[in-house]
């Protein structure tokens, strides 16, 4: 019975609205990011310009050193999935898919937040996926909702992804065995939170929840990946780009508040 009566935890709405203070600062250095991520630009010349904004906002750069990452954000690039390394061998091109996750701390509590965008012009199909990725993360965020239980975000996001692939004329494999999280104080709370999955299972969602929800998604269909040698770096199997998109959001009595706002 208790079991059955799990809830994740919640946050105060003072909490919530200091993990918007702090998510807010991730979206700004997306923002940034993103306008200096040009041809000829290196992905370690994007962690300087995220460091810089996160720290001039009076937060810490959340990944750097933890467990060990050596950067402030992760910067993927086309068949990387996540966790890619910022590095001057990294040279970014015309057609590339860039994936950059960012976390800050501020005060304590944390934001995290992911978006995937090209260099100049993607290819049509790269393009669907990327706009098929942010179109998943839209649609199942809709299900963190207070009464749901933990599965049903990840069911929507599943649903949401066969939905897409008929909508943007794509075929869309869900990355196997990466998801989001719990999130708060630190980065990575209690529960994990799969991309994909039957509903009704797993502990209840209640007013104040917080996940860092996030699809990951392959174009062609895969799902299989690894890991590098630099224990880091995860790519797609067959070479296929990848998309990652993620936004920190609460359970509300109004309904899912994202709180990594990049407006």
């Amino acid at each position: 019975m208790a079991f059955r009566k799990r809830k994740i935890a919640a946050k105060t709405a003072e909490e919530l609205n200091a993990m918007e203070a702090a998510g807010r600062i991730v979206g700004t250095a997306l923002r940034e990011v993103r306008a200096v991520a040009k041809p000829g630009a290196t992905t370690l010349d994007l962690d300087k310009v995220a460091e810089t904004v996160i720290r001039d906002h009076g937060a810490v750069p959340t990944f750097l050193g933890y467990e060990g990452f050596p950067a402030s954000i992760c910067a993927s690039v086309n068949d990387v999935v996540v966790h890619g390394i910022p590095s001057t061998s990294v040279v970014l091109g015309e057609g590339d898919l860039v994936s950059i996750d960012c976390g800050a701390t501020l005060d304590g509590w944390v934001g995290d937040s992911a978006w995937s965008f090209g260099i100049g012009e993607l290819a049509p199909e790269v393009d669907a996926l990327n706009r098929a990725t942010e179109w998943v993360l839209a649609e199942g965020l809709k299900a963190m909702v207070p009464g749901n239980k933990l599965t049903d975000v990840s069911h929507a996001l599943e649903q949401a992804t066969y939905a897409a692939e008929e909508r943007f004329g794509v075929e869309l494999g869900i990355v196997d065995g990466y998801g989001g999280h719990g999130i708060g104080r630190t980065m990575h709370e209690e529960p994990f939170l799969a991309n994909e999955g039957k509903p009704n299972r797993g502990p209840r969602i209640q007013e104040g929840s917080v996940l860092a929800i996030e699809p990951m998604l392959i174009l062609g269909g895969g799902y299989d990946t690894q890991v590098l040698a630099d224990d880091w770096t995860v790519i797609t199997l067959d070479g296929a780009p990848a998309s990652h998109w993620e936004h920190t959001v609460a359970a509300t009595a109004d309904g899912p508040r994202i709180l990594t706002p990049r407006a």
